[in-house]
């Protein structure tokens, strides 16, 4: 096997050349729309928002910071400018239904002219009433009709009392009502006299009374249709005084909405009632305190309750709501407190953010979403059915006695957009079937894009917009050239350039930060990397700590000397957004056993399952390649030492083989190597992530004890393509003084960590002597072996005490 040699520095940083710039500074270069890379993204977003259907609504996914809700409405904002200005959405006093109040929809901006000639009417009909009816004619005419009433029920009853005083019969009013008594020349006969009259006479008094007294009934029985008809008639005198009043109020607002049906119906039912309810005696006070508050007036029914004004719109609106309550999103009824007891009326109803959208594109956070209670089941509801209903939620109804309204339905026609990130995506899909029927379209957002030259071009414009709408100094060719550096270790690819935009716009921030303080008129590179150093100082407490107790032996990890059984592993941690590695010793002992390796940390339950995983592969691996045609006749364990945090991933599961079989030969490993790769059951390394982090923080170890030219890691080939190291790590790499080793097998790994070749079988499968394979073979061997023996004897042991 061929010595396995360092990559050349060349290979550890893939560096963007300034030059490839033509422009000084991003002054002079136009700004990239934001979608760069997007393409299938963008295709995905112009199909679902063009698809007429109800149901397909749009989710848009990918990793935070990727830009994608700039994006999305960026293209929501150019599709709704040329799409039609919605109508005005407004709610009316239901004369017939108060609790029901009746829904007027209105071309855009008529509602606010509507609502403000409503209360201008309002304004004006207090007075207007109030000098119709308190008129000298109408005054007459009223007196007039009272007047005429009174004289013909007087007439009528002197009629009577003429024509039974002809009868000697007198006609009199007492606080008990009309009696009839007889009477001589004029004078009421007292009951003294009454009586001494002849029966005969009295017989016939007693008659005429009776006679008269059917007469005085059968007219005031009369009267109540008298005044029923004086009330009729005053009732027309007050229509027909108040109609001209009211009409001349009405009469521009019926001319300027006259193309609109359902606004001249709403007229004649507010002239209907203001004549109901003047005749009715519904009078202002105008002593009252509140008399001209919009709430307590009068004639608040008469209001018009603007939800939604499109006076100021152009184009669809597109509604992005931050709170996405159930309140927020579909609308709802407030309530105040009246002697004691809540009402509401028409003008308590709040528009929700789906009314404001109607028409448009209501753009949503997802996790917002459904950390608020009821507002998922509540918004699904609404695009189901296919109308908003403004009601508390289902699950809530019942729970409040208060007296409350129930608003017509407004159709709904809007498109959601809802933002999230892939988990959240994959969720709801899996475990909500309503989700898969209303949002059919899924816009997924790349994370990266491939490195280019002509990429790299438009990342220099992508950088150029994101410095424009952050109102930063504008960045020279140098700086740009660091940015796209930073942006393929940011996708921890060389190949690719990172689209985590919002990363990407802090680090220009905090360039353009320096650069001001610098007193320069534009970033360069040297505040990009002044930024990037003050991050590293700003974040560095935990790495720091991790390695001064390394520096000072509390966490035992050796860079230098040799031993069996024991490796520098690498891990990489994850703190508030930023990434740290750092080494971490991996100790393995070896028995004579069943063919069992032991995971400790699995035993103790600190190993994730994909950590337990890697463990089992590499023990297939030993079984396969060393114990094809005799048990495996060892155990094993494996451990990380000085570990007291749960370890996850099977990127340690190289440095796991590599240490057991060192401690199965005995053939010891340099200290002054570090690993890092997975392995599969053919003993192929395979890629990991964070290897920028873990050689780095593996170098910072070595460069605190002092690099001495022999100190290096061992990586995956498969991810040489994924090395964006730091400067000072290429530099030293440069100078000789640090090595990064690519290898492609185990047998690449362990030739470089022991320095004994691992060995290549000839044509009869024969491993050459020496070799770490013919070692390892060679103690299976002697193993299985010993184990045969020990069972034989024992076998031998246990017959002879039977026979005993």
């Amino acid at each position: 096997m061929a010595d396995i040699a360092p990559l050349p520095a060349a290979s550890l940083r893939v560096r963007c050349a300034p030059e490839q710039f033509e422009f000084e500074t991003t002054a002079t270069v136009e700004s990239h729309p934001g979608d760069l890379g997007q393409a299938r993204a963008m295709e995905a977003l112009r199909f679902g928002l063009s698809i007429a259907h109800s149901d397909y609504h749009v989710f848009v996914l990918g990793e935070a910071g990727s830009g994608k809700h700039a994006t999305t409405f960026r293209l929501l904002r150019e599709r709704a400018a040329t799409e039609p200005v919605p109508p005005d959405l407004c709610y009316l006093h239901n004369f017939d239904e108060p609790l029901h109040p009746r829904l007027l929809t209105l071309p855009a901006g008529r509602g606010a002219v509507l609502r403000s000639e409503m209360q201008t009417f309002i304004r004006e009909l207090g007075p207007a009433i109030e000098a119709a009816l308190g008129s000298d004619p109408h005054t007459e005419r009223i007196d007039a009709l009272q007047a005429a009433h009174k004289n013909r029920e007087e007439t009528a009853l002197r009629e009577i009392g003429e024509a039974c005083g002809a009868e000697q019969i007198s006609l009199l009013q007492t606080p008990d009502g009309f009696v009839f008594a007889p009477s001589r020349e004029g004078e009421v006969l007292t009951p003294e006299a009454f009586e001494a009259l002849p029966e005969a006479e009295r017989n016939s008094i007693e008659e005429r009374v009776a006679h008269w007294s059917d007469q005085l009934e059968d007219l005031l029985n009369e009267f109540p249709g008298w005044r029923k008809a004086l009330r009729e008639a005053l009732v027309r005198a007050e229509h027909e005084a108040l109609s001209p009043a009211v009409a001349h109020l009405m009469r521009e607002m019926r001319e300027r909405h006259a193309d609109l049906p359902e606004v001249l119906a709403f007229f004649d039912a507010v002239t209907k009632d203001v004549l109901d309810a003047a005749v009715d005696g519904i009078v202002a006070d105008e002593d009252e305190e509140d008399a001209d508050s919009e709430e307590s007036s009068r004639f608040s029914r008469y209001q018009v309750k603007l939800l939604v004004d499109h006076a100021s719109s152009t184009g669809a609106p597109v509604v992005f709501e931050n709170n996405p309550g159930y309140g927020n999103l579909i609308g709802r009824i407030e309530h105040v407190v009246q002697q004691g007891a809540q009402v509401s009326h028409f003008n308590l109803i709040r528009a929700g953010a789906m009314h404001r959208a109607n028409g448009g594109y209501l753009v949503i956070d997802a996790e917002r979403l459904l950390t608020q209670p009821f507002a998922w089941e509540g918004l699904k509801r609404t695009l189901r059915a296919g109308e908003i209903r403004i009601e508390p939620p289902a699950e809530a109804q019942g729970w409040s006695g208060s007296l409350t309204l129930e608003p017509q339905a407004i159709p709904c026609a809007l498109k959601v957009v809802m933002i999230g990130d892939r988990d959240l995506y994959y969720t709801l899909m899996e475990h909500d079937p309503d989700f898969a029927e209303l949002f059919k379209v899924a816009a997924d957002f790349d994370d990266d894009l491939p490195r280019n030259p002509e990429n790299e071009q438009q990342y220099a414009r992508l950088l150029a917009m994101l410095a424009r709408n952050a109102g930063l100094l504008p960045l020279d060719r140098a700086a740009v050239a660091r940015l796209v550096e930073e942006g393929a270790r940011l996708a921890e690819d060389s190949t690719r350039l990172s689209l985590q935009t919002r990363r990407l716009s802090d680090l220009m921030r905090e360039a353009d930060h320096f650069a001001r303080n610098a007193g320069a008129d534009r970033v360069e590179r040297a505040s990009v990397e002044a930024a990037l150093a003050a991050r590293a100082r700003r974040c560095s407490r935990y790495p720091s700590r991790v390695r001064e107790s390394m520096l000072d032996g509390t966490t035992l990890i050796a860079t230098s000397g040799s031993r069996s059984g024991q490796i520098n592993g690498l891990v990489v941690i994850e703190l508030a957004g930023e990434r740290f590695g750092h080494p971490m010793r991996i100790s393995a002992t070896v028995r004579m056993g069943d063919g069992d390796v032991v995971d400790i940390e699995r035993e103790a339950e600190l190993g994730g399952s994909i950590h337990s995983k890697g463990v089992l592969i590499l023990s297939a691996f030993l079984a396969a390649r060393y114990a094809r045609h005799q048990p495996l006749s060892l155990s094993a364990s494996l451990v990380f030492e000085q570990s007291y945090a749960p370890v996850e991933g099977d990127s340690a599961s190289l440095a796991e083989l590599c240490a057991l079989l060192s401690a199965l030969t005995q053939l010891p490993i340099e200290q002054r190597y570090a690993i890092t790769g997975s392995v599969n059951q053919f003993g192929e390394v395979q890629v990991i992530g964070g290897v920028n982090e873990k050689i780095e923080g593996f170098f910072d170890l070595c460069q605190a004890r002092g690099l001495d030219g022999r100190q290096g890691v061992v990586i995956p080939a498969a991810s040489v393509r994924h090395l964006m190291l730091r400067e000072d790590v290429v530099e030293a790499a440069q100078q000789g003084l640090f090595h990064i080793f690519p290898v492609s097998t185990v047998d690449e790994a362990m030739t470089v960590l022991t320095g004994v070749p691992a060995g290549e079988p000839d044509s009869k499968g024969v491993m050459p002597k020496g070799s770490l394979n013919h070692k390892v073979a060679c103690v299976l061997a002697d193993m299985t072996a010993a184990r045969h023996a020990y069972a034989e004897g024992d076998g031998e042991g246990r017959r002879r005490r039977r026979t005993h």
